[in-house]
């Protein structure tokens, strides 16, 4: 069964959060750290806020936080959020289904049990046991890169050092 990238970054934001909880921090910095659409993790955000799981705390010094503590939040919970009824076959979608065969198919029994097996297994986790590795997370998630600074027609390359160059 393949997830949705909405769910992907649902759970990166999550396992981003987690890394360090009580931590705030804004769609830009998990969007940068992942290199993904700050857009698309708009929508995430909504959505993981609406579902309880997510504080999102607007105006100055606002951002996102976990709303509740890492071991509340189940993965096979998130992952029924974000992707919705479980639909891995034609038969299951019964409004918009065409198998002429939903009626007397054993194949639609099979799925059944294995969507059932593949949530069980989500079921057995929380986010608590994604982060266990948090000092690796971090390391991974908050390094930031040194970049080069200007400051006023000038690049600082090291600390203590100018050169002058013409910014364009």
């Amino acid at each position: 069964m393949r997830l949705t990238a909405f769910t992907d970054y649902s759970l990166r934001v999550l396992m981003f959060l987690g890394t360090e909880p009580g931590r705030r921090a804004t769609i830009h910095e998990i969007a940068e750290a992942f290199g993904i659409s700050e857009n698309h993790l708009m929508k995430v955000v909504h959505l993981l806020g609406k579902a309880g799981l997510l504080a999102n705390i607007r105006g100055k010094g606002g951002g996102l936080e976990l709303a509740v503590a890492p071991r509340m939040i189940n993965v096979g919970r998130v992952i029924r959020t974000t992707e919705g009824p479980p639909i891995p076959v034609e038969c299951f979608d019964r409004e918009n289904g065409n198998c002429t065969l939903t009626e007397v198919c054993l194949l639609r029994g099979v799925m059944h049990d294995a969507v059932r097996g593949f949530y069980a297994v989500l079921d057995r986790y929380t986010l608590e046991d994604l982060v266990k590795n948090r000092e690796v997370l971090a390391v991974s998630l908050f390094a930031r890169k040194p970049r080069r600074r200007r400051f006023r027609g000038r690049i600082r390359t090291k600390p203590g050092a100018m050169t002058t160059r013409k910014i364009q």
